[in-house]
């Protein structure tokens, strides 16, 4: 041991500073008799040093700072979700459909929903052709008679009847025409029609009423009973009805149904051939009569089983 020295021998001069926020110890190499206490201080820097710096000295190498030590300190904010400043960001938008949320449009769309459901799936209908088959009664002079007939020619009959009706539909009401033919013993009572109808669809049962009027004729009359082959038989009618479709599948459809109409009827005179005259033929008084004008007012009821198509 040197003259001077301390039982401790060398005693470096050492301390601590603070430099750009950063904190250290150092020792200079040389040691003096004055520092009586070095080590003793070296131990208190070194226990308030941090510890990457009491490491570094320790160690001969240079200190680093230890994270979080001389520097500013950096507030994290506590997690609670999204709120600033205690407001909260605006809840999402609603990407679905709008709800109904008056009462009458809801009420509405129920009832549409309802009718739908009940509804027996035909659609809409534009357009319609039928055909009919039955059985008439007509009486040529039941409302009145003014000489339309004459000698052994009859004015009630009965027999089958054909017809056909075709026309558009809006909706619940159908405009169209209709023809039928009944066919009888001494003639065939032919009607031409506009009609009008009006449907009542329950399901797939319909009523209907309708309404029809137009031109009607006597054909194919008996040369011999009516003295000659030139007698005209013509006038109008007017008809009214009812009537039930079952429709089958949305465009065919079975049912039926019963008419009455009215027929005016009017005859000019005829010029009778020599053989009405004749024996066998007619005799004087249906001759006087077949030779001036005639008319009469009659009726029929037909009943008829009726097949359509719908369009």
């Amino acid at each position: 041991m040197r003259k001077g020295a301390t039982p401790w021998g060398w005693r470096p001069e050492v301390g601590c500073s603070r430099v750009n926020g950063h904190q250290g110890c150092y020792h200079r190499g040389a040691m003096t008799n004055r520092n009586r206490w070095t080590i003793p201080a070296v131990l208190v820097c070194v226990a308030m040093a941090p510890t990457a710096g009491a490491q570094g000295f320790l160690q001969g190498q240079p200190s680093q700072p230890a994270t979080g030590v001389g520097q500013p300190a950096t507030t994290q904010p506590a997690a609670t979700g999204l709120t600033a400043g205690g407001l909260a960001p605006p809840s999402p938008l609603a990407t679905g459909p709008a709800q109904p949320t008056g009462t009458p449009q809801g009420s509405t769309e129920t009832k549409l929903r309802k009718a739908e459901q009940e509804d027996s799936g035909r659609g809409l209908e534009w357009f319609y052709l039928n055909v009919e088959g039955g059985y008439q009664v007509l009486g040529l002079e039941t409302v009145s008679a003014s000489n339309l007939s004459y000698g052994t020619s009859k004015t009630k009959d009965t027999g089958p009847m054909i017809g056909a009706g075709m026309g558009i539909r809006l909706l619940f009401l159908t405009l169209g025409a209709r023809a039928r033919m009944g066919m009888f013993e001494q003639y065939k009572a032919t009607t031409l029609n506009a009609e009008v109808g009006l449907h009542l669809p329950i399901g797939s049962l319909e009523p209907y009423f309708t309404l029809g009027g137009g031109y009607a004729f006597l054909g194919s009359l008996d040369s011999e009973r009516w003295g000659s082959s030139d007698v005209s038989v013509r006038g109008w009618n007017v008809r009214a009805g009812f009537g039930l479709d079952y429709y089958v599948t949305p465009v065919f459809s079975i049912g039926g149904n019963l008419t009455g109409e009215m027929l005016g009827l009017s005859r000019p005179g005829v010029k009778l051939t020599t053989a009405a005259s004749q024996p066998g033929g007619l005799d004087a008084a249906a001759q006087a009569i077949a030779k001036a004008d005639g008319s009469s007012i009659g009726a029929s009821v037909t009943a008829s089983a009726v097949l359509g198509l719908h369009f």
